[in-house]
């Protein structure tokens, strides 16, 4: 079965790489001397070197100019990330349903990324840092600095990191992934097994890849090889610009067979300056649910024959938002934004969530097979609640378990494949070092409930556990994942530097 993998390096290397010993066969010393006795009357001739018709590509003086911007990541992580089973220290999210149990071992991580500015600043995937206890960033001539976290992004896996450095560092730029095209030239660069500075070259294999990661998904298909700790690390144009951060593999054994993912680079450009600033990422919204149009619903709704089988089929809207107010209606079809193509819900998604709250946008929309224009304002993503379980009194005295909650929507249940029967509140985030980080809670787990109470809504979920934590110092919730349920009991009294000394 293949297996989709982050490439992060949870293992630490050996000091020495073992090395492979090839034994070199001679031909017989009777049989050559044979040959040259046999020959004496010929005069040797050196072979003229020949440039090839067509020139085989010479990354080198591009990696030249480029290697010092990119860093190598050490992660000291808890070992509530370490799920047992996998090799891998970044576990996809949605994986096998494994024991839930804290556990006390520290270990390390590795990862890659790179310089965008002289003072410090430093991309990688989220994924990388996620629920580091510290984070060090090893520059190119072996110096190491301490870094912190200035901001990340779980639905893009981005992650943006400082360091202060002692004097100005060298930095990449960001190029324009709009227009990278397949077939192009690409160099990946990063940290993979702990070997820094290793550079790999491809091609980009397809664009706008959608591999079920998040509901953002637009990674750019490489073939460059790339391996467990390499995520976090950019991916180059022949000019020396980044187009990517690679992130994740396609691979039945966990290493390279030729198919990576990479982080458009326009992405990574709206993500790291609203992180750099704010330390998060506000994204539009009109509050629509939509699903897929096949041929058969498209001779149900009658669309024209030219625009059969693609766009947005609305599903529903939300009262009182940016849709029902710009006059959408379920049974449209959204065909385009901006004049940008919408071939399905994802493509909705993703230009709608690119745009700024405030923002006019042109939806052109297919009702009742005629072909019509509306005009919406973008407004932003009700902000998911977070789950405190405290009492209306002082903070010190409210529970906190660490977890943010948001509805089970149509979009979130083809997204994580969750059956039409089971009902609950998905887990949007987990605070790293919390009591539900301990119990093993990750994103993209779906609640189901609470002690013996069945949840609907994030206020469900939230009374819920207010109710139980003030009974007892712990709270069971029952939980879906990947096709199974299981109970997560979570320790109010979980402190998570007590495990820590216990290494």
């Amino acid at each position: 079965m293949t297996n989709r993998k982050q490439c992060g390096n949870p293992r630490n290397l050996p000091r020495q790489v073992v090395r492979s010993m090839l034994a070199l066969v001679l031909l017989s010393g009777t049989a050559l001397g044979g040959y040259a006795v046999g020959h004496q009357g010929y005069a040797g001739e050196a072979i003229t070197p020949v440039a090839p018709a067509t020139p085989v590509p010479d990354f080198s003086a591009v990696v030249a100019r480029v290697k010092p911007a990119v860093v190598s990541i050490t992660t000291r992580m808890k070992t509530s990330e370490a799920v047992e089973g996998t090799p891998f220290p970044f576990p996809l999210p949605f994986g096998g349903f494994g024991p839930m149990q804290p556990r006390q071992r520290i270990i390390e991580a590795r990862g890659s990324g790179f310089i965008i500015d002289p003072n410090g600043l430093i991309v990688t995937n989220n994924h990388v840092t996620r629920n580091a206890k510290s984070v060090t960033v090893t520059l190119e001539d072996g110096t190491e600095l301490k870094a912190r976290v200035l901001g990340r992004d779980p639905r893009t896996d981005l992650a943006l990191l400082k360091v202060d450095p002692p004097h100005p560092l060298s930095y990449v730029q960001l190029g324009d992934s709009d227009k990278v095209r397949p077939g192009q030239w690409v160099l990946a660069m990063g940290n993979p097994f702990g070997l820094g500075g290793t550079v790999t070259a491809g091609i980009v294999s397809a664009l706008g890849r959608d591999i079920g990661e998040g509901p953002y998904d637009d990674f750019i298909q490489v073939d460059a090889p790339i391996n467990q700790g390499n995520s976090g690390g950019p991916l180059f144009t022949q000019s020396g610009e980044v187009i990517g951060v690679t992130t994740a593999i396609l691979s039945p054994t966990g290493g390279s067979i030729g198919i990576g993912f990479a982080i458009p680079s326009n992405v990574v450009k709206s993500v790291v300056s609203q992180l750099e600033a704010t330390g998060h990422v506000t994204r539009g919204w009109i509050g629509v649910s939509a699903q897929p149009v096949d041929r058969a619903m498209s001779a149900a709704l009658g669309l024209p024959a030219d625009k059969s089988a693609q766009g947005a089929l609305l599903a529903s809207v939300l009262p009182d938002s940016p849709a029902a107010r710009a006059g959408l209606q379920p049974g449209d079809v959204i065909i385009g934004v901006d004049g940008q193509k919408i071939k399905s819900p994802h493509d909705l998604a993703v230009q709608i969530a690119a745009k700024k709250p405030g923002a006019s946008v042109n939806i052109d929309i297919l009702r009742n097979g005629e072909s019509k224009t509306v005009t919406a304002t973008i407004g932003t993503q009700p902000e998911e609640q977070v789950a405190d379980t405290g009492n209306e009194g002082s903070a010190e005295n409210q529970p906190h378990i660490g977890i943010a909650l948001q509805p089970l929507t149509p979009e979130l249940r083809q997204q994580l494949d969750v059956p039409r029967s089971v009902h609950g509140v998905v887990v949007a985030g987990v605070e790293p070092g919390s009591p539900a980080d301990a119990a093993g809670i990750e994103p993209g787990d779906v609640i189901l409930g609470v002690g013996g109470h069945s949840v609907h809504s994030p206020e469900d979920a939230i009374g819920a556990i207010r109710s139980e934590a003030h009974r007892r110092h712990a709270v069971a919730l029952r939980v879906w994942r990947n096709g199974q349920v299981g109970y997560a009991a979570i320790d109010l009294r979980h402190n998570p530097e007590a495990g820590d000394e216990h290494g």
